[in-house]
């Protein structure tokens, strides 16, 4: 197979296309399309954004665009890269959050078997004919009841909604959908890379997912982002796009500098 710059340059100049045009086209600065040209692979940023620039200059110019990515692989990689895949789930696994416990708590198990054992006592006792005791001692453990019931059930009752509302108030929910070939790093809280330096491709997209801080980083605008159920759009570019995504502040743009990597 002749030379990946080579076939580029050739298909280019049979077309009379300047590289401009081609700019104008797939949003690739000029400077990263003759370094695809040249085979200069160190003036571009990484493999991963070689491969996407490489995918999308080809089928620009109407050329089998795996094929060169394919032809670069085997002439500058040494191994595979092991992507995450990434593909969309049912609606029903979206929500990463555990299901709340259902079914009685041990303390209200053990209160109703109080209950009952005080009423198997009673019977005994009413059946042995101990009337005015029977009546004072069933007065008794009544109050007794009703005050373990009191003490019991609003203590839990307030555990349970104070733990819900601290445990998803900060939390904001974000999906990709690609519409053209992008490069793709999200990276949620503690680190976790959710996609880990992937390319999404016309058609693909993201599971939800959810968490109190998303930082992002997009090889190019051929995305759309669904942030808590509001579709956003990237603003065109000639270069990688961050942004840091939180409830509270939305969307915020990244200098160049605070980009994240999944390397």
């Amino acid at each position: 197979m002749p030379e990946i710059g080579a076939t580029l340059r050739e298909a280019r100049m049979r077309a009379r296309i300047d590289v401009s045009e081609i700019e104008a086209q797939t949003k690739i600065r000029a400077k990263y399309l003759r370094a695809l040209e040249n085979e200069e692979w160190g003036l571009l940023p990484g493999p991963t954004f070689v491969k996407s620039f490489l995918r999308t200059y080809a089928q620009a110019l109407g050329l089998d665009g795996k094929a060169l990515v394919e032809e670069y692989r085997l002439q500058n990689e040494r191994g595979s890269e092991a992507f995450e895949p990434i593909v969309s789930s049912p609606r029903s696994a979206r929500n990463p959050r555990r299901a709340p416990r259902s079914g009685p708590s041990r303390g209200y198990v053990l209160a109703v078997g109080a209950i009952l054992a005080v009423i198997v006592v009673l019977v005994v006792l009413l059946a042995i004919g101990g009337g005015g005791g029977s009546s004072k001692t069933s007065n008794t453990a009544t109050t007794t009841i009703s005050a373990k019931k009191v003490k019991h059930h609003p203590a839990a009752t307030h555990h349970s909604s104070t733990a819900q509302s601290s445990t998803g108030a900060a939390l904001v929910s974000l999906s990709l959908a690609a519409t053209g070939s992008v490069y793709v790093c999200l990276i949620g809280d503690d680190g976790r890379k959710l996609v880990p330096g992937s390319e999404l491709h016309a058609g693909e997209s993201t599971p939800t997912f959810h968490a109190r801080r998303f930082l992002l980083t997009l090889g190019n605008n051929a995305v759309t982002m669904d942030i808590d159920g509001r579709p956003r759009t990237v603003p065109a570019s000639s270069q990688a796009i961050g942004y840091s995504i939180t409830k509270t502040g939305g969307r915020r743009v990244l200098a160049a500098g605070e980009l994240p990597t999944c390397k």
